[in-house]
């Protein structure tokens, strides 16, 4: 076994079979088609079931890895002059314990997320089971002439689960989903309830890179102006040399930092 593949903890083919077939029997599929999603997933392996189910396996080794970025995160955390904020797990159950009942917690606000089915233990991993959401996009698939809605939208829908004293702390491309003309979240990561001004512009800063390799920086931060005051985007160009450390994130901070400084001494 080489050594990505140990650290990626991707599980035996006898592990997955076990816990697709107790997946299977909670749900009364059987007979049922399985399939892996083609995902460069450091964090779980994604399997989907009849085109119906999503399901996570999370093992120890993805365990492990999530604490490593996390200390990392938190390192950047501190370097942009605040507390660290992220949480680790102890165990793949409590892992994905945290992500049904975070998607539980958006969907109570009114956003879109995959319907939260499930989290359960099986020969060790950690399982969570959501609905699958056919003919999905990611973020950096939309088109900035006809679809620069859907920033605006993004931003809308993160100043909600701000006010409501959560974050996603995981924002990114692969995070913000478009079907149809609807906008969904997914996997939101743990973070200390009492570091929300460090979080909340931590995941502002992260809206912002994401966006800002498809619309640019005007249109990035113009988009956001409708939804946060000036001073929480002045907070969040702190953040972005944070956010650039990132190896998932590909954007012109200075360029963001630039725009924003703009417009606030323009006001």
């Amino acid at each position: 076994m080489s050594l990505r593949r140990f650290v990626r903890g991707h599980p035996s083919w006898s592990a997955i079979e076990t816990v697709v077939r107790s997946v299977v029997e909670r749900y009364d599929r059987a007979p049922a088609h399985a399939r892996f999603l083609e995902a460069d997933n450091w964090l779980s392996t994604p399997v989907v079931i009849d085109d119906a189910l999503f399901v996570k396996l999370i093992s120890q080794q993805n365990t492990l890895v999530h604490a490593l970025f996390t200390t990392g995160r938190n390192l950047g955390a501190v370097a942009s002059g605040t507390a660290g904020f992220f949480e680790s797990f102890q165990s793949p159950a409590e892992m994905a314990r945290h992500e049904l009942e975070a998607t539980q917690k958006m969907r109570k606000l009114g956003l879109n997320t995959p319907e939260p089915i499930e989290a359960f233990e099986a020969e060790g991993y950690g399982v969570v089971v959501f609905e699958y959401l056919p003919a999905f996009r990611p973020l950096d698939s939309l088109n900035p002439k006809t679809e620069s809605w859907v920033a605006e939208e993004l931003f809308a829908a993160l100043r909600t689960l701000h006010d409501a004293g959560l974050a996603h702390g995981d924002l990114r491309a692969e995070n913000v989903l478009l079907l149809g003309d609807e906008l969904y979240f997914i996997d939101a990561t743990s973070v200390d309830g009492d570091a929300q001004e460090g979080i909340r512009s931590y995941d502002l800063a992260c809206a912002l890179a994401a966006l800002e390799p498809i619309l640019g920086a005007r249109a990035a931060v113009a988009a956001a102006e409708p939804s946060y005051p000036m001073t929480d985007l002045l907070s969040a160009a702190d953040f972005l040399h944070f956010v650039q450390l990132r190896p998932d994130h590909d954007f012109a901070a200075a360029g963001l930092r630039s725009e924003i400084e703009h417009r606030a001494t323009a006001e």
